[in-house]
């Protein structure tokens, strides 16, 4: 099943002493990258959150928010390093002497250098976590669910422009004998007409014929187009991340395409070979947000 890589879950809940707030949102990217905001103080959590939804979340940008409000008794301790504020300070009252500034160091002011005060981890780790869980985890089944959502009509999407493509490949495929059969009307004509005479070198028109139909046939290029087109069906229909193999697959069939058009001779498959680039561009769009 296609996964997006555009999904948003939230989740709430009052667990034991803690209230707890949980939020994913993500968006495209090339890789993983997940950036959690925590509150603070349960920094600790971030490297565990991380390597979590990893496990479950294969590509895109993840923007992670966890407010934790401990109802209960305080589970962090907060310090204070009072060399480094002592040195601020001397710094702050040298500025305000050196200078002549009106206010002193205040502790308003101290309190903005927050490496002053250190906090430890809460005593009870594995129960934050535990509790964390408890809401982190079906929040993270609803995320999942609105990419599954959201990927399976781009699996919708996609199979029906490879169906139109398909069609066109098709048309291609009948208008390509045409073209060399018209390329032996001409040449036919244009010889009988340099030669004024009714005789010619049927074996050399012949040879020319031969020629040019291997230079302009695109049965090789459309075999290969379908059977990308049978591998991108496979893989919108397979389990886990796809999105970088039917991005390749996508480059693939418009270098077919690219090839068709730079064989074609006939105006019709011209036309044609522009539509077809042009679904295929619009899947690759599509394929963008794939997981």
């Amino acid at each position: 099943m296609l996964k997006s890589m555009t999904g948003y879950g939230r989740g709430e809940g009052i667990v034991e002493t803690r209230h707890i707030v949980f939020e994913l949102k993500s968006v495209n990217h090339k890789f993983f990258e997940i950036n959690p905001r925590v509150t603070r103080g349960y920094q600790f959590l971030e490297d565990r959150l991380k390597t979590y939804l990893h496990e479950r979340i294969s590509r895109g940008k993840v923007d992670l928010f966890l407010q934790i409000e401990n109802l209960g008794e305080s589970s962090v301790e907060v310090g204070v390093n009072h060399s480094l504020a002592a040195g601020y300070y001397r710094a702050l009252s040298e500025l305000q002497e050196r200078y002549s500034l009106p206010d002193g160091p205040s502790l308003e002011l101290l309190c903005r250098y927050q490496d002053i005060f250190t906090v430890h981890k809460a005593p009870e780790e594995e129960t934050v976590w535990r509790q964390v869980l408890e809401i982190a985890a079906p929040t993270v089944d609803s995320f999942l669910r609105m990419r599954e959502a959201e990927g399976e009509r781009l699996r919708a999407d996609i199979m029906e422009k490879a169906g139109n493509i398909l069609s066109l490949v098709d048309k291609v495929e009948e208008l390509a004998p045409g073209t060399v059969a018209e390329y032996r009307e001409r040449l036919q004509g244009r010889i009988q007409e340099l030669l004024s005479d009714s005789r010619f070198d049927e074996q050399r028109v012949l040879t020319e014929v031969a020629v040019f139909a291997d230079k302009v046939a695109v049965d090789e290029e459309t075999v290969r187009l379908r059977s990308h087109f049978a591998q991108l069906e496979k893989l919108a229909n397979s389990d886990g991340p796809v999105g970088r193999k039917i991005d390749f697959l996508v480059q693939e069939m418009n270098r077919e395409a690219n090839t068709i058009g730079s064989k074609s001779q006939n105006t019709e498959i011209a036309y044609l070979v522009v539509d077809i680039k042009s679904e295929i561009e619009k899947i690759r769009e599509q394929v963008q947000n794939i997981e």
